[in-house]
């Protein structure tokens, strides 16, 4: 059981009772998710695809080869070359965006392709590329974990060889409060963000970065919590999975026997 958790379970007297009653805008408890969707296979012409929606937000990625590099002075002789690019479509948020990616996509672009490289063996795929392209569609919170989440999704739909599943999943701190999966709002007007992405089956943080200011304590008790939500996470990720799976063994005609 997370800390966070423990002390609101824990809590007793009117103090207790007030933490119990406690609620965010949205109307979830500190240590809540907010709805969950994942699919998995959605496009045709990529090798791998996925999408989801977190709360109002809504993700959709695309994974390609792997194929040849180009241009080739990216290429490595011992290793696949990862490409990933994170972009927020024009209509994704109230106002307008530039179709041009922003400073903050190119720095997401780099951390999340370098939390996917810890998963994926690309030692089996020298002098070869492989792009991944996270598009978002509606951003309401959360886009960089979900984007991760998705992406991993994506990679394992496409048949590429991985030690883990990614999931992310981010804590933070609003209104004095520790909480899980900060909404937008929350993340505006909260003291701290923390985004984290683990390999759950491995233990082993792949992300950790911070905005804010947090106690040593409240620093621990963030990330117990995002832990703790990307264990739940990875519960659905598989789930998506084997309902992929079935579907496809659903639609394979059956063999006829020889007599």
């Amino acid at each position: 059981m997370n800390t966070v958790a423990a002390k609101v379970q824990q809590g007793g007297g009117a103090e207790g009772q007030a933490a119990e009653e406690w609620r965010r805008p949205d109307g979830r408890a500190a240590d809540e998710l907010r709805p969950l969707r994942l699919e998995v296979g959605v496009l045709e012409n990529a090798e791998g695809s996925a999408y989801g929606e977190q709360g109002r937000g809504k993700i959709l990625v695309a994974v390609y080869g792997p194929t040849e590099v180009h241009p080739r002075h990216m290429e490595h002789v011992d290793r696949l070359t990862m490409l990933c690019r994170y972009h927020m479509a024009p209509f994704s948020t109230e106002e307008r965006r530039r179709p041009q990616p922003t400073r903050r996509d190119i720095e997401l672009s780099k951390v999340i392709r370098e939390a996917l490289e810890a998963a994926v063996l690309t030692e089996r795929f020298p002098r070869s590329m492989l792009k991944i392209f996270i598009e978002v569609l509606e951003a309401a919170g959360g886009t960089r974990c979900l984007g991760i989440t998705l992406a991993s999704l994506a990679l394992a739909n496409a048949g590429i060889p991985m030690r883990d599943l990614v999931v992310g999943c981010a804590a933070g701190k609003y209104k004095g409060r520790i909480v899980l999966d900060l909404s937008e709002e929350e993340d505006k007007e909260g003291e701290a963000d923390m985004a984290v992405a683990i390999m759950p089956s491995l233990n082993r943080i792949v992300l950790l970065q911070m905005d804010g200011e947090l106690t040593r304590e409240e620093f621990f008790q963030a990330l117990d919590l995002a832990i703790e939500g990307c264990r739940r996470i990875h519960k659905m990720q598989v789930e998506a999975i084997k309902r992929k799976l079935q579907e496809g063994l659903a639609l394979t005609p059956p063999t006829e026997e020889k007599e």
